[in-house]
Formats: structure tokens, sequence, C-alpha cells
């Protein structure tokens, strides 16, 4: 059985952040591999009106090279509406049926699941890994692994916002990545 763990988001733009989280569930559950899977139209989040879904995407491929055990599923770009999560499990477990899946939250998301779109379906096709964010509570009835990863409070609305600041935003995120926000114009650079 592969053991895959799945890290969604908006990656508006995908950071350090992102990528710390998905090594430390890699390393510590033993994972074979992490798929970062960009949403088309999240239920409880918007995304920034400028970024196109290309960019989001190329963004997310910049970020990722060099890592074998990081790939994209683009599974979610690929159909239109919003983006339930049940969905897209129903969708990979059967694409997969060799695959066990891990899906990775924060904190924030851990509160929110009660409101999850079909969560007593969702959690008898994957298993939940949360990892602690600051100021959230991570206390759930829903069963989840969870995985300490070390605090590196940033944000792509942060980021967003920086940029948008002419701030620096260097160690914040892949250098390749600041080149193409700033080769592309987007954030209002």
């Amino acid at each position: 059985m592969t053991k895959v763990g799945i890290l969604g988001g908006t990656f508006d733009p995908p950071h350090y952040g992102h990528l710390l989280i998905a090594n430390e569930v890699l390393s510590k559950l033993n994972l074979d591999e992490v798929w970062f899977m960009p949403n088309q139209e999240p239920p409880h989040k918007q995304k920034s009106e400028s970024v196109e879904n290309i960019d989001r995407l190329q963004m997310l491929e910049l970020s990722i090279k060099g890592n074998s055990s990081f790939r994209i599923e683009k599974n979610e770009l690929e159909r239109s509406g919003p983006s339930f999560t049940v969905d897209t499990m129903k969708i990979l477990n059967e694409r997969y049926p060799n695959h066990q899946f891990y899906f990775i939250i924060g904190a924030d998301m851990i509160e929110y699941l009660p409101k999850w779109h079909k969560i007593d379906e969702l959690i008898k096709l994957v298993r939940f890994v949360g990892v602690e964010r600051p100021e959230y509570s991570i206390k759930t009835d829903y069963p989840i692994i969870y995985v300490d990863v070390p605090a590196f409070d940033v944000s792509s609305s942060m980021i967003r916002e920086r940029v948008q600041q002419g701030m620096t935003v260097r160690y914040l995120l892949p250098d390749p990545v600041i080149d193409f926000i700033r080769e592309n114009h987007l954030y209002g650079t």
C-alpha cells in the first residue's frame, strides 16, 4: 500500500510554510509521497482575483522542483465549481485503489471540521493529519493523527500584502517563486 499525504490549498503563492509542513509529515509518518493539490474554488476561502490557476500551478512547480517525494495533483483544477474534499477523495480512491491517503490540515481547519461538506462520509475515505498553528485549538471529536511541525508563522495573504507594499519576501518563499512573481507582475508588483 502506497502512503500518500495530500496538502490542499490555494497556494497563492506557495511558500516555505507549505513545504515545511509537507516535508515534516512525509518524514514523521513515513509516507511515500506528498501531493500538493491546488483548489479550483475553495468553499471556505477566497483566492486572489489577479492570479490565474496556471500561475499558481507554475509557482507550485517551481516550489517543489528537485524533491522527488513531492508532486502536484491537479484533480480539483480539472473540475469546475466548489472543491469539496469528499468528492476529490472519492475520485482519488477510485483512481488509486492501492493508495492510503493522509489529508493534511492546519489547526484552523481542525476547528472547522464539523462544518466540512459530508464530513462523516469523508472520514471513511481518508485519514486526517493535523498540524498545529498558533492561536487555533486542535481539539476535535474526529480521528486525527497529529504531527508536530516547527512553527513558521507565514501565510500566503501576508506574502501578498508584503509584495504589494514593496517589502521583502526573501526567505518566506523559494527564490524562483519570487522571481516568477516579479517577472509576471503578480500581486500588484
